[in-house]
């Protein structure tokens, strides 16, 4: 799970300056509203908002956007209708990438993605082209300075997670969707907090890129997280961290 890890740890680093600015609050709106939409406004009983919401409130989002973003997806507030898409491509080094996006105008958006592509090379894919080399999974991330990795071990594979990685600055816990709740429910129970937790796309395979390659890859990987209608991007790429430092 290389690629996911080490570009889920550079996505961590940037939240905060992403946050300041404001710019990750309209992808949070979205994701609020399309969760509300789909499975109802009560968080309690609609595991997708609970997350969102949870996520917003971790990058400070104002609660006032977070209570309209919730209206406007239970229908109790006008707003715009988002269609839920998603792309495969391949990007320099033939790394698979994987694209969720929200968007209220499939066409601008579908003509926008071409035109990243061919400025940064790689190119988008036919429907289900790299999708089945990635599993969903529920991540979540805690600070080394915030639980005893014994402790925590033993806690989370109880809780019923399946991968756990000890990194420089933080722990990484991988569960099935259908535990991803429990786990986090335990977390709590011990005053064990995380600074990451969502469902995500794990890769099965990962992709060594390096060189030119590799930062050509990690431009064309910047430039789609910074589209506004682009949720999440996965990729299966493992690079060097020397050149992921740069990026960072």
């Amino acid at each position: 799970m290389s690629g996911h890890s080490k570009w889920a740890s550079i996505k961590h680093k940037k939240a905060a300056v992403d946050a300041k600015r404001g710019k990750v609050f309209s992808k949070l709106a979205k994701e609020i509203i399309v969760a509300a939409r789909s499975g109802g406004g009560n968080p309690d009983m609609n595991s997708r908002l609970r997350t969102a919401i949870e996520t917003a409130k971790a990058v400070n989002m104002p609660a006032t956007n977070i209570e309209k973003a919730v209206k406007r997806g239970a229908g109790e507030l006008e707003g715009v209708t988002y269609e839920e898409i998603t792309y495969d491509a391949y990007g320099p080094g033939g790394a698979a990438i994987l694209i969720h996006l929200l968007t209220d105008n499939k066409n601008r958006t579908a003509s926008e993605l071409r035109r990243i592509f061919s400025r940064k090379g790689g190119n988008i894919a036919g429907v289900g082209a790299v999708s089945w080399i990635f599993s969903k999974k529920g991540f979540i991330r805690v600070d080394r300075a915030k639980a005893d990795e014994e402790q925590l071990f033993l806690l989370i594979t109880e809780a019923g997670a399946e991968d756990f990685t000890t990194e420089s600055d933080a722990y990484e816990i991988i569960c099935p969707p259908g535990e991803f709740e429990n786990v986090k429910k335990q977390l709590q129970e011990n005053g064990i907090e995380w600074d990451t937790a969502a469902i995500t796309f794990v890769p099965n395979n990962t992709v060594k890129v390096e060189g030119k390659e590799a930062q050509q890859l990690l431009a064309l990987m910047e430039a789609l997280e910074e589209h506004d209608d682009i949720q999440n991007v996965y990729s299966n790429f493992d690079i060097p961290d020397e050149i992921l430092a740069q990026t960072t």
